[in-house]
């Protein structure tokens, strides 16, 4: 990735982590629904049998989806409020962690079955390194799932094009609080899964995104929106991946037959 689509600089630090988390919408309903269509994306791949290791809990919505589908979940959390809900909230097979990415990884050496970085890359310093740090994580057919934002979801290209947006390229203001760093095309994700010495067994798209969250969420909520809506996005994502709001992409440490799905 250029450094021209970097944006912040230094390392996350527990305080920054709780800064940024309480510029999060909580309880949002197009957030349910993309986090519910990514499990059931990732699903395909999911055993009962396997240990998996989450990225991040934030409201634990990805946490209640991938638990059930595995045998274990440790998941690492660095905002203090996100982790306490999620002692609170953990289910019987899903064991918390107050820890950094950076930090926990590197003692989890052929540990997980399953490493899942859903919404990571975006924020962190070195995405390059994180993901390095995931493959050494995995056992031999150890699998690592991401979810990245799509600098050219359909929503982006709207904004763009009504002068909201300089460029697709550019982060938003919203995107800035967040903690977002960089933003991701398709080319810029393969190229940083690429460097990791990752190879990609699966990637597309994740729900045409026809307009911004706030307005989805308003959508979704006076029930203009339904369940064929999504399911009909959802399905308009696997044709035109490069419309969808988000990118997924299903990796491994060693090449394997990429699939479409």
């Amino acid at each position: 990735m250029n450094d021209d689509n970097e944006h912040g600089s230094g390392k996350d630090t527990f305080a920054s982590l709780k800064a940024i988390g309480e510029t999060y919408a909580k309880g949002s309903p197009q957030d349910q629904v993309i986090r519910g269509l990514i499990a059931r994306t990732f699903a395909p791949y999911l055993q009962s049998t396997m240990r998996g290791l989450q990225l991040g809990y934030a409201e634990g919505v990805d946490t209640a989806l991938f638990a059930p589908l595995l045998q274990h979940l440790d998941v690492v959390e660095g905002n203090r409020v996100f982790f306490d809900a999620g002692c609170v909230d953990a289910l019987t097979n899903v064991k918390m962690h107050h820890d950094l990415f950076e930090t926990f990884l590197p003692k989890a050496e052929k540990a997980y079955d399953a490493v899942f970085a859903v919404y990571v890359l975006e924020h962190v310093e070195d995405p390059v390194h994180l993901l390095q740090l995931a493959r050494a994580a995995l056992v031999e057919k150890g699998l690592l799932f991401i979810v990245v934002p799509n600098a050219y979801a359909l929503s982006r290209q709207l904004a763009l094009h009504i002068g909201i947006l300089p460029s697709l390229t550019d982060l938003t203001p919203r995107d800035i609080e967040h903690g977002h760093r960089r933003v991701y095309d398709r080319s810029a994700l393969i190229n940083d899964i690429g460097s990791a010495g990752l190879y990609i067994v699966a990637q597309g798209g994740v729900m045409l995104k026809i307009l911004a969250d706030f307005q989805l969420d308003q959508l979704l909520r006076l029930g203009i929106l339904g369940e064929a809506q999504i399911d009909g996005l959802y399905a308009l994502g696997h044709e035109y991946p490069e419309l969808c709001g988000s990118l997924f992409a299903v990796c491994s440490a060693e090449p394997q037959e990429e699939k479409s799905l």
